[in-house]
């Protein structure tokens, strides 16, 4: 599935720019990337919205990437544009130090990142009030895995109803699609781990016949 975001960046709205100095390396650091994250040369152009010929070309520095062609590509990789063109970063603190959970205002839910942000994966304690957005059906491109800490959750997948119970886990793909909701008279809270970010257009919820949320 192609993003809203990186169907926007066609070969057409690239203006090919003489390669500078300042951009020197940024070939190889695009081909290193796209290795890393396990994509050939056709599926990264893919989702990027350009021919594999074109994408070809920014790895050998025939022709530079416009703005909205490095932010396609950083997404695609999971990275920073930054990084791409091969600026120093300060280093990241692996440390994610605990918190509350404050209530959001999407029916109640509460989160509180669990990870570091820009990552390939994405981590985060969910709180989920009794009986909340259970009509709500997710279906995206990646993987999920979650992780009962308290109360009990209601995992709905596809046709079949998981209960989860404290210590409970459970890793599935997200094509599935799947809803979450609490199963007790309380909240539940779980730590939830997704690859969203790899997918940027991945946030889609369809709605059950007969349900409104």
């Amino acid at each position: 599935m192609t993003s809203p975001a990186a169907s926007a960046v066609t070969e057409s709205t690239d203006a090919a720019e003489p390669t500078g100095p300042e951009l020197t390396g940024l070939g190889s650091r695009l081909r290193e990337r796209r290795r890393r994250s396990g994509l050939t040369l056709e599926a990264a152009a893919s989702r990027v919205g350009l021919s594999p010929a074109y994408l070809s070309r920014l790895e050998t520095e025939r022709r530079q990437p416009s703005l909205p062609v490095l932010l396609g590509l950083s997404r695609a990789y999971a990275t920073t544009v930054a990084e791409l063109l091969g600026e120093e970063t300060a280093p990241r603190d692996p440390v994610i130090r605990a918190g509350r959970i404050e209530p959001g205002r999407a029916g109640g839910w509460g989160y509180r990142r669990a990870g570091a942000p820009d990552r390939a994966m994405q981590a985060l304690r969910l709180r989920i009030p009794p009986s909340v957005q259970d009509a709500v059906v997710r279906v995206h491109p990646g993987e999920e895995w979650l992780y009962v800490l308290s109360g009990r959750l209601r995992l709905t997948l596809g046709e079949a109803v998981h209960l989860l119970d404290p210590g409970d886990a459970a890793h599935f793909d997200s094509l599935t699609p799947h809803r979450l909701a609490s199963a007790t008279a309380d909240h539940a809270e779980v730590l939830f781990v997704h690859t969203l970010l790899q997918t940027p257009a991945g946030a889609l919820c369809v709605d059950p016949p007969g349900h409104a949320h």
